[in-house]
């Protein structure tokens, strides 16, 4: 059998790749074939020469004994387990491994009927031992690898999970500290609009751990149960906290008229955070002694809610990444980069879009699209 090996490699090889290729969703490369059939050939060579010579040592240390040693993995082991782990980032199946070295079995079976080369019985054998072996080997280390990959993102998603959790509860506490202080600072009544920002902030708070238990207690929330309310009062509630962001900086704030009949329907308490993390950013970087300007208005089937500011405009390439978790593309790093991310998700969970737009050597605009709503 191992002269028949060396004789036909080639045509074995072909015959492999061509079933690979008539399997859905598979095309073979040669970079697939780096660890996989090739390798497998020399070593199945070689370890069928040195049983023929009656090295049976050899013969172990380069396929390994029957069942196989995790704990000491034979040449074979080595070059299997690559290609288990070089099909993971290929992107395929563990029936994929399992195929690669089945499809080698059944050329040398068709080859030698076709040549009328019989094999001995202990030959067959030791093809059956070094398939079973690197089979187990390959899938093993294929298993391992996805595992450690899944759960890898696994704690990305949690870490990310978490990072929107801190950052959204850190917001409105720091919401709620800016009403007290100005609650305090300007002998201000509690029933006021100062006072409303504190509740709402409290409030915010609420429902932030709420919604924190809610996802410990089941991995995906219930269907959330909207209700349409006006835009403009919406738009208010936003006015009067970014109020205090304006008094807290040298810049002011603009809010342009709503149409009373234009509603909205989303989850208020989320929308209106998504919401507060565009005018915070605003008066974050935008250019002392400007201003930031806040508007909402019908555009066709939609209400665009925008937030402007004078931040000089983005540097290039940052438009879409500056979206991304973590992501700080400004030299203040006082936060966690999770702000403009968190609000698209909140954006996007009930049908909307948010996107921005460079005005170089202005500024930016990030505008909320929503679907549209009239009030009875």
């Amino acid at each position: 059998m191992s002269r028949f090996l060396a004789t036909n490699r080639d045509d074995l090889i072909a015959r492999c790749k061509a079933k690979v290729e008539r399997r859905p969703l598979r095309a073979a490369t040669p970079e697939q074939l780096t660890n996989g059939i090739p390798i497998f050939l020399r070593q199945l060579e070689g370890t069928l020469e040195a049983e023929e010579r009656g090295q049976s040592e050899k013969s172990l240390k380069i396929s390994g004994a029957s069942g196989g040693d995790q704990a000491n993995l034979s040449e074979m082991g080595v070059t299997a387990t690559a290609h288990g782990k070089q099909l993971l980032e290929f992107g395929f199946s563990v029936d994929q491994v399992v195929h690669d070295y089945g499809d080698l079995c059944q050329a040398i079976t068709d080859l030698a009927f076709e040549q009328n080369a019989p094999f001995g019985i202990d030959e067959f054998r030791t093809l059956n031992r070094c398939l079973d072996n690197a089979i187990a080997d390959a899938v093993t280390e294929f298993s391992f690898q996805r595992d450690s990959l899944l759960a890898r993102q696994h704690d990305v998603e949690n870490n990310e999970r978490m990072g929107f959790l801190i950052h959204e509860l850190r917001n409105s506490l720091s919401t709620a500290v800016l009403a007290l202080s100005a609650l305090e600072l300007g002998a201000l009544p509690v029933a006021g609009a100062t006072g409303a920002v504190l509740k709402r902030s409290l409030a915010s708070l609420k429902v932030l751990i709420d919604r924190a238990i809610a996802d410990v207690r089941a991995k995906a929330g219930a269907p959330t149960h909207l209700q349409v309310f006006s835009l403009a009062s919406f738009i208010e509630d936003a006015r009067n906290a970014a109020s205090l962001y304006a008094e807290c900086s040298d810049c002011t704030l603009t809010v342009a008229t709503i149409d009373p009949l234009l509603g909205i329907s989303v989850n208020r308490d989320l929308m209106l955070a998504a919401l507060a993390n565009l005018i915070q950013n605003a008066f974050k970087f935008t250019h002392p002694g400007t201003e930031v300007t806040l508007r909402a208005y019908a555009n066709g089937p939609r209400v665009l809610i925008e937030v402007k500011d004078h931040c000089g405009g983005l540097p290039h390439g940052d438009a879409e990444r500056m979206f991304a978790p973590f992501s700080q593309g400004n030299k203040d790093k006082s936060g966690l980069g999770l702000g403009l991310s968190i609000a698209r998700h909140s954006v996007e969970d009930d049908d909307g879009t948010l996107s921005v737009q460079d005005l170089p050597g202005t500024g930016c605009i990030f505008t909320i699209s929503l679907p549209r709503h009239m009030l009875q």
